[in-house]
């Protein structure tokens, strides 16, 4: 099994790619939504957070009080903290899923996460992926998806790194600039790629 980790900025077409190569019969997980499930299920995780970020992390009934995690990290500079409780817990499970995928017989198992080079090179996923885009267009495109403010897309966008600068990092890298159908068909031969060699 070849482990593949899909990484690029907000609005960078990363999400397209991995819907292609699921339709192709790929494993792919997407870290973001794994994080939302964990912070919702994983004891240990709430515990953290709620030392964290205070009793109100969580409402009475036990779902994720989000305008307030928020509220804490974004508007009150706590990302770092946030990451720092999540992202092991996460690391920690995208392996265990990889390993169960494996004894499966999963060829390719895919994550999707944009924070995977955060810290240089990752050790985990084995073959890196960047999906990059002109700054201009990841602005519409998820001004068109998002219904955001251009405030609010301008600021997700300074809290991520530099894409372009990291593709040292990369195995692969797909440039994002045209039309829907090159960027679909752009997938489809490095799958086949991913998957021959």
């Amino acid at each position: 099994m070849k482990s593949v980790g899909v990484v690029g900025g907000i609005g960078s077409g990363k999400t397209t790619v991995c819907e292609v190569w699921e339709k192709l019969g790929a494993t792919v997980i997407y870290a973001d939504d794994l994080a939302k499930e964990l912070m919702q299920t994983d004891p240990e995780l709430q515990k953290e957070l709620t030392t964290i970020f205070g009793s109100e992390t969580y409402n009475s009934d036990g779902s994720l009080n989000k305008p307030h995690l928020i509220n804490e990290a974004f508007n009150n500079n706590r990302v770092d903290e946030l990451n720092n409780a999540v992202h092991p817990i996460l690391r920690k499970k995208l392996k265990d899923l990889a390993v169960s995928s494996e004894h499966a017989g999963v060829e390719l198992f895919v994550v999707e996460a944009a924070i995977l080079l955060n810290d240089g090179r990752p050790e985990f996923p084995e073959i890196i992926v960047l999906v990059t885009a002109d700054r201009d267009r990841r602005f519409e495109r998820v001004a068109k998806r998002d219904q955001a403010s251009g405030d609010e897309i301008l600021a997700r966008m300074d809290k991520q790194p530099d894409f372009k600068s990291l593709t040292h990092l990369a195995d692969f890298t797909i440039k994002n600039d045209g039309a829907l159908s090159e960027l679909e068909e752009s997938a489809v031969n490095l799958f086949e790629e991913l998957k021959s060699t």
